[in-house]
């Protein structure tokens, strides 16, 4: 059973405020998964993924967090340090487990959705072997985010995931929950994002109504140019047709 202890509670905590602070646009759900894995000479490899459901009256397509920067004109950079301490905050939180003498996990999901915050312990054993990562990560995301199983190769790697489901959801797993913590800071991409979208709309608006009236303005000006002419022309005609004594 777990014991939860206030330095975790400061974890779980700081690990949504990261979130929050990563994800640039009104969201709905976020899933995150995350491993850590001990290697010898104290040293830890894993790996970490998360995406986010963007808000909308229209169900919209999983937003990877690694397609954010290119998105929404970002940093790369910078927003990528932001990402590595997220994943530093939850190897924290695993040696958290380690200072209270509580079994170590190996991976990790989270979920916050329905003002729920949600975290799911793995203890299964994971595979460094040849596209194991690629294995966990089709499987994963087809489990939390309904994605996946289109093409051949991922469809494989699901019939053999649930022809040995029973097997692999038996592994031992834990789950911690408590309320969402409410967001209180600006996120990644900037202050009063939304204040400057509106104000980007509004000029792009009113730039469209300039263009429109300059073509509204040529259209009227070439229309009195093509009535000149056809007077000019009938007046000529009308001249040719008259006999000079």
């Amino acid at each position: 059973m777990l014991r939860t202890t206030k330095n975790m509670k400061d974890k779980y905590e700081k690990i949504q405020s990261c979130l929050f602070e990563l994800i640039p646009e009104k969201w709905d759900e976020i899933y995150l998964y995350a491993s850590v894995i001990d290697k010898s000479g104290d040293v830890q490899t894993g790996e970490m993924y998360f995406y986010y459901l963007p808000k909308g009256l229209l169900k919209k397509k999983p937003v990877n967090v690694y397609e954010v920067p290119k998105k929404f004109n970002i940093n790369e950079t910078e927003y990528l340090k932001l990402v590595d301490d997220l994943y530093q905050t939850i190897k924290d939180l695993r040696q958290d487990f380690k200072d209270t003498e509580q079994d170590l996990w190996t991976n990790l999901t989270i979920s916050i959705a329905h003002c729920r915050f949600k975290v799911e312990f793995r203890y299964d054993k994971i595979s460094q072997e040849e596209y194991a990562s690629y294995v966990r990560h089709i499987i994963w995301r087809y489990k939390y985010l309904h994605l996946g199983g289109d093409i051949k190769e991922e469809r494989k790697i699901l019939d053999k995931y649930f022809n040995n489901i029973d097997k692999i959801e038996k592994c031992r797993k834990e789950e911690y929950q408590t309320g969402m913590y409410v967001k209180t800071m600006n996120n990644i991409v900037g202050f009063d994002r939304e204040i400057e979208e509106a104000k980007i709309r509004k000029e792009i608006q009113e730039q469209k109504a300039v263009v429109q009236e300059e073509k509204k303005a040529k259209k009227i000006e070439e229309k009195a140019k093509k009535e000149e002419e056809k007077r000019r022309k009938e007046e000529e005609k009308n001249k040719n047709q008259i006999l000079n004594f």
